[in-house]
């Protein structure tokens, strides 16, 4: 079985071809494959499959094995996956996604997707719908207490959702220890993402983030989003700024007039390889 080991600001996923036979059981291919000691290594594994609605779809899977609904990194990804290996010629494509329809704009250079612009659409900022079990609506700047820590949080779903936290020092905390506790916090029946955030300007935003099923990683598109989308609400950010992740930089825009959000950032295919039927390991190049 061929795969495409991908990465976008540093969030690596592991692509198949969903267009060709694949294993009943993705959960458990995902953790197989997203192994770093026994398997390829990544933060889970993403697949191109048709789509009857759209130009192509996706489904995706955390490196537990759990699926989630999207990841804007991924998105990107995808778009370079298909235009590069002549899937389409499209530089305008629409994604199928749990969390949407996603539309992607492809910026080539030499014949290849360098950088994608995904439209990631309006944030939802209802808490049912987020969901958190909290009765305000927006959820922004809600006292929550881990452990003796005393946390602001602002939530906001860009299709999965998320807990944006701002600190003035953020390497103080174990991020860690933090971020898993309020992933598996009751106020989120269906779990959360978690990001902590330092502003250094209205313009520039430092950002990590617990990824719900996967802890840290080196970036999270949909987070990058909800966290700008957290601090214009909290009065901490223009509606377009730099977000300054561990992998690399994300430029992020809450358009104004229609209320949508744009993400535009790189795509690198890192190596392709085989993971052969029947055992764990795999052969790359």
């Amino acid at each position: 079985m061929r795969f495409t080991k991908m990465q976008g600001a540093g969030n690596d996923y592991i692509y198949l071809n969903g267009f060709e036979p694949l294993p009943a059981d993705l959960g458990e291919l995902a953790r197989q494959m997203s192994d770093r000691h026994f398997g390829v290594g990544s933060d889970g594994l993403v697949i191109i499959m048709p789509s009857e609605s759209c130009d192509f779809r996706m489904r995706m899977f955390n490196s537990d094995g759990s699926e989630a609904e999207m990841c804007g990194n991924a998105s990107r990804c995808v778009g370079k996956y298909v235009y590069d290996k002549g899937m389409t010629t499209k530089k305008e494509l629409t994604l199928e996604t749990l969390a949407g329809v996603k539309h992607l704009t492809l910026h080539i250079q030499d014949n290849k997707v360098e950088q994608v612009t995904v439209d990631m659409g309006e944030p939802i900022l209802s808490a049912p719908d987020i969901p958190v079990n909290l009765s305000e609506s927006p959820v922004v700047s809600q006292p929550l207490e881990i452990e003796g820590n005393r946390f602001a949080i602002t939530c906001v779903s860009m299709g999965n959702p998320h807990a944006v936290i701002f600190l003035d020092d953020m390497d103080r905390y174990d991020l860690h220890h933090i971020g898993s506790l309020i992933e598996h916090h009751e106020l989120f029946p269906r779990r959360t993402n978690v990001e902590f955030v330092e502003v250094q300007s209205p313009q520039h935003l430092r950002m990590r983030v617990w990824e719900r099923g996967a802890g840290e990683t080196l970036a999270c598109g949909t987070g990058a989003c909800a966290t700008l989308v957290a601090a214009v609400l909290n009065g901490k950010s223009d509606r377009r700024a730099k977000l300054h992740l561990l992998g690399g930089d994300l430029s992020i825009e809450w358009n104004e007039q229609n209320n949508r959000i744009y993400m535009t950032g790189g795509a690198v295919t890192v190596f392709e390889g085989e993971w052969p039927d029947g055992n764990n390991r795999s052969i790359w190049y």
